[in-house]
């Protein structure tokens, strides 16, 4: 297995958490996985994106030159590193605010509502969830209760309402990509 993602979108939208929280529980897993974010010293609402690789050997070079995957939260985001993804990618994209993603050269789309689904349960902060839901689904990387296992560790027991916020907006994205034929 080698996996090449990249995770983008405005600072604010929980991409480095996203990136964080997928590296750590594949590491967990037992893969080996490199993780390099990247973000302007503004953040909230600048630009905000991170590498993730995920092997079941050893990672040579943390830099993703050419995706396997892409996460895309917003427009600006999928505009700039869409030429970057492989031919026959996958591109997990959040309608909500990608409003153009156009399918190239074989690639794979998934569209998420993934800011709606958020809005929707109360709190626009679980976007990237429901986004990391609809990744691991198209991926299959490990099944969706080891993941919501992940995400309680990541949370705590002191942030038990903010894991079940994030655990509904994970089911939610795994029923998006559920919708659109891909099943975990």
């Amino acid at each position: 297995m080698f996996e090449r993602l990249i995770v983008a979108g405005f600072g604010g939208q929980g991409v480095v958490f996203l990136g964080r929280l997928l590296a750590q529980a594949m590491m967990d897993e037992g893969l080996h996985v490199s993780y390099f974010p990247s973000y302007g010293p503004e953040i909230r609402g600048g630009r905000a994106h991170c590498h993730v690789m995920i092997a079941s050997g050893e990672i040579l070079c943390p830099i993703v030159a050419q995706p396997d995957s892409l996460l895309m939260m917003s427009q600006p985001s999928w505009d700039f590193f869409e030429p970057l993804l492989k031919p026959d990618g996958l591109a997990v994209v959040n309608s909500s605010m990608v409003t153009w993603a156009t399918k190239q050269r074989g690639q794979q789309i998934v569209s998420v509502p993934a800011t709606d689904i958020a809005s929707d349960l109360g709190d626009v902060r679980a976007a990237n969830m429901a986004m990391l839901g609809a990744y691991t689904a198209a991926r299959r990387l490990l099944p969706l209760d080891r993941l919501l296992a992940h995400l309680r560790t990541a949370f705590g027991e002191q942030k038990a309402t903010l894991f079940d916020l994030n655990c509904a907006a994970v089911r939610r994205g795994v029923e998006a990509a559920a919708a659109q034929g891909l099943t975990p």
